[in-house]
């Protein structure tokens, strides 16, 4: 059994993962924005999970949640989910919490961070980008870069498998009811399972 943490994990694909997470036995901490959006959780609490809230567009909430998790039983992964589509909380919570929790929690040795095909019309260049969320961010720039994160950790971090993982276009509240249906007899459940434990032998800085 391992401890992981699944960030925006009140709907979408993160409430998927940390369902699938916890019906294989794993102690799983799922996060919520706020005391509103956490009790869309209440399901998976009253099942085991352990709920955290921090709004992501805020640093200091991130550094205090942090603290928390450090303060708490050590965490085996994290499955770096949140995110948003448009506005001004795009790079806050798209790439500067991520960057935060990566640095400020050291224990985890499996890190996934929720990247998108959109990653490739991102621009690589930091220019002009308003990492405080005072202008509205572009979210394929925000997935380049957290994309870009992934395969630093994998490579400042040798002892981390580290992977961005690319989940298609879902129907998720992102995605829209216009996204495509999982195909066959691919389930919301068995779509997530791939960013659970990876199988061994499985090379960390790739996207998946």
């Amino acid at each position: 059994m391992s401890r992981l943490l699944v960030t925006g994990s009140a709907d979408g694909l993160g409430r998927a993962a940390a369902d699938a997470l916890l019906s294989a036995g794993h102690d799983v901490v799922v996060h919520a924005r706020n005391r509103e959006r956490a009790a869309a959780l209440n399901a998976l609490v009253n099942r085991g999970a352990h709920l955290v809230v921090g709004d992501f567009a805020n640093p200091d909430a991130v550094r205090h949640l942090a603290a928390g998790l450090n303060d708490a039983k050590p965490l085996d992964a994290v499955i770096h989910n949140a995110g948003v589509w448009s506005g001004r909380a795009v790079m806050p919570v798209n790439v500067v919490a991520p960057y935060l929790l990566t640095a400020l929690l050291p224990g985890p040795r499996r890190m996934v961070y929720l990247s998108s095909s959109s990653h490739l019309s991102g621009r690589p260049s930091l220019a002009g980008v308003n990492w405080q969320g005072a202008s509205a961010g572009s979210y394929a720039d925000s997935k380049l870069f957290v994309t870009t994160l992934a395969a630093a950790v994998a490579r400042l971090r040798p002892e981390v498998l580290s992977n961005s993982v690319d989940p298609g276009w879902v129907p998720t509240r992102m995605g829209g009811a216009d996204a495509p249906a999982y195909p066959g007899p691919l389930r919301r459940r068995d779509h997530c399972s791939h960013i659970k434990i990876v199988p061994s032998g499985m090379r960390s800085g790739t996207e998946l």
